[in-house]
């Protein structure tokens, strides 16, 4: 499995290169690359709780990280557009066809609170700065929310490794779990939604 591969890649990257591979890994995590935050956080929470690593630290390195990929990934919708994403995807394992599910997320509701709650679903946290970038979302908004929504990702994936030190199964295990919570809570909102904004449009036409 690909995501194992990665995971064991991940786990000696910050063994041997600390805070900033963390940056580096999270970086990555919040472009188009294929590094999942799921293999990354607990570990560092495991460091963290076997006093190996400072949690402040250990917090700004990975929200810094978040942050500085999801501007590269804005910069490259913001300048490039679409075609230049493809191009440099190709050699980081680009999925089309999420970057494309992502962006009908994104085209459909624009606006802070869309990259906010993005920051928690699968898939789609990892692309949505680029149709942010090709939307031309103003640049401190995005800042802000992505910096808010990836640390508390990143924090509530380290607190998982601190609290199951032993039991790296069911860190993942969890991790998934809330993902699906997720996803179904988002569609249970998208259709409460739609079936509000329909309901308005019957009374005025009733009107």
């Amino acid at each position: 499995m690909i995501t194992e591969f990665i995971s064991e890649i991940a786990v000696r990257i910050l063994e041997a290169t600390a805070y900033a591979g963390a940056f580096l890994l999270m970086a990555l995590e919040s472009m188009i690359a294929p590094v999942p935050s799921e293999a990354v956080m607990p570990f560092v929470g495991f460091l963290v709780t076997d006093g190996k690593w400072n949690l402040w630290l250990a917090m700004l390195a990975t929200s810094l990280g978040s942050l500085a990929g999801s501007l590269v990934s804005y910069w490259m919708g913001y300048y490039g557009g679409k075609p230049l994403v493809l191009k440099v995807g190709r050699y980081l394992l680009l999925n089309r066809h999420d970057l494309e599910l992502t962006e009908r997320y994104f085209n459909r509701r624009q606006g802070w609170y869309t990259v906010f709650v993005a920051r928690f679903i699968p898939v789609v946290r990892h692309f949505i700065s680029i149709p942010a970038g090709m939307g031309k979302m103003p640049l401190i908004p995005f800042i802000l929310v992505s910096a808010v929504g990836a640390t508390l990702w990143n924090g509530f994936l380290l607190y998982l490794g601190m609290r199951l030190r032993e039991h790296w199964t069911v860190v993942q295990k969890y991790s998934h779990q809330v993902d699906i919570v997720i996803v179904v809570a988002a569609v249970i909102g998208i259709g409460w939604f739609i079936r509000a904004r329909l309901a308005a449009g019957k009374h005025r036409s009733d009107h």
